[in-house]
């Protein structure tokens, strides 16, 4: 699972032109909830513990953020902050990422469970970044953020999304769609065995014409 660890302000007086990277019992930026909905569900789960675990993760999401923007060369302020910024940042964060990202090159590219490693680059999963940007951008708006100026929802950093989302796909061997759900059966075996004999019963009635028939079975 990928992991983002927070970031850290230097006790320089002026501030740090690098950024620290907290190494030891890290916090996982985007891979918290994916992890967690890997596990199975357990039965003393409820709605009200998966929001706070929900808000949790989102508080250490904008706090994370809010050290990038200090420890930022210039140093930005919210206000300032733009699509452009929130694609370095996410740009920043592939550094941290373990989701191997197959290369053009590659013989394994494309394959799924590739049988042998390979040098290609670690990267930061594509449901993880989802995941990162969706709450970033819920805590933009309840501090104070105007939707129409909201920079988590740039078109850029959809777009940014999208092309993540084709190209591991192609790279990885994985589909990211959506399964279709299937329709529900009908609730009861009655109604089911009235439809079938009725269907019979007009199979025995002696056919008018081939037109009837042909627009039954349709």
């Amino acid at each position: 699972m990928d992991m983002i660890p927070q970031l850290m302000e230097g006790s320089s007086a002026y501030g740090v032109s690098n950024l620290n990277i907290i190494s030891n019992n890290s916090s996982s930026i985007t891979g918290a909830t994916a992890g967690e909905a890997t596990q199975p569900p357990s039965s003393s789960s409820s709605p009200s513990a998966n929001s706070s675990r929900y808000e949790n993760q989102k508080r250490r999401d904008w706090n994370t953020f809010g050290q990038y923007l200090r420890n930022h060369r210039p140093p930005l302020s919210l206000s300032r902050c733009s699509g452009a910024h929130v694609l370095e940042f996410l740009r920043y964060l592939d550094q941290f990422g373990k989701t191997k990202v197959h290369t053009n090159v590659c013989h394994f590219y494309g394959h799924p469970n590739p049988p042998a490693p390979c040098p290609c680059p670690l990267r930061q999963a594509w449901g993880s970044l989802d995941a990162l940007i969706g709450r970033l951008r819920a805590a933009f708006e309840e501090n104070g953020g105007k939707p129409e100026t909201n920079p988590f929802g740039a078109r850029a950093v959809r777009l940014y999304l999208r092309e993540v989302r084709d190209m591991q796909s192609k790279a990885r061997g994985v589909s990211y769609e959506k399964k279709k759900r299937k329709r529900p059966l009908l609730p009861s075996s009655a109604s089911s065995s009235s439809a079938v004999a009725s269907h019979q019963q007009f199979q025995m009635l002696p056919s008018t014409t081939s037109t009837t028939q042909l627009k039954f079975e349709k």
